[in-house]
């Protein structure tokens, strides 16, 4: 079987996670069909393929799920060799990606969700002085891993611009719904031109969310969750 037969995501478009996967994708020019999944109910075929923690994305390459956004990420980069590679062949640069990768998993991403969910002033105040902390530290890691070229993978697009970009759509989400700016211009200039030039890749274009259609999302599972 070739690389590229029966390839299936199971996903949802807003999620960055599944994002990951569909960039990673691209990238490799790898055809799949993308199975869009509800959370209630899951499906018997996100249940089956990922019994573990229920939940997305999963890839199933030749009948076998493989799950976790940044192990499908690896796992593709590994089976589909052609183009420029995603994780970078030098092990200490492959180690600093996977570190800033688990800190956006572990720390920026739950305070971009802290922004939107906060109430009240102080609250709000308290998760934007944590990603605006987290956006200078990226801001310092861009330069040093990017070493002054377009991406935090050099010329081409890598695994912890896969890993940081997919969460562009809910950080402008979020800049929107708290009428604040965290990619900014003056105090993160690299950021800033590099979130311009991931956002406009042939391979990212299509996939990250619209800014508009996740904020209605927001909108309306805070009141779904008000109604009951």
């Amino acid at each position: 079987m070739a690389p590229s037969d029966d390839v299936k995501l199971l996903g949802a478009a807003p999620s960055s996670y599944v994002n990951r996967v569909q960039i990673a994708l691209n990238l490799k020019h790898v055809d799949y069909e993308f199975l869009e999944q509800t959370f209630v109910p899951k499906s018997e075929l996100l249940l089956k393929s990922n019994p573990v923690h229920k939940k997305i994305p999963v890839l199933i390459h030749g009948g076998k799920p493989i799950c976790e956004s940044l192990i499908i990420v690896q796992y593709i980069d590994e089976v589909w060799t052609d183009g420029p590679g995603i994780l970078p062949s030098d092990p200490y640069e492959q180690a600093m990606a996977r570190f800033w990768a688990a800190y956006v998993d572990d720390k920026l991403s739950p305070a971009l969700r802290g922004i939107r969910n906060a109430e009240g002033d102080e609250a709000k105040a308290a998760a934007l002085e944590q990603v605006m902390e987290g956006m200078m530290l990226l801001e310092d890691a861009f330069a040093k891993c990017g070493k002054g070229k377009d991406f935090f993978g050099g010329d081409t697009i890598g695994y912890l611009d896969i890993a940081l970009g997919s969460f562009l759509g809910w950080l402008r989400a979020s800049e929107k719904m708290a009428d604040i700016k965290l990619l900014d211009e003056t105090k993160t200039p690299g950021l800033f031109g590099w979130a311009e030039r991931f956002g406009s890749n042939a391979a990212v274009k299509d996939v990250i969310p619209e800014t508009e259609k996740l904020v209605e999302l927001v909108k309306m599972i805070a009141a779904r969750a008000k109604a009951q």
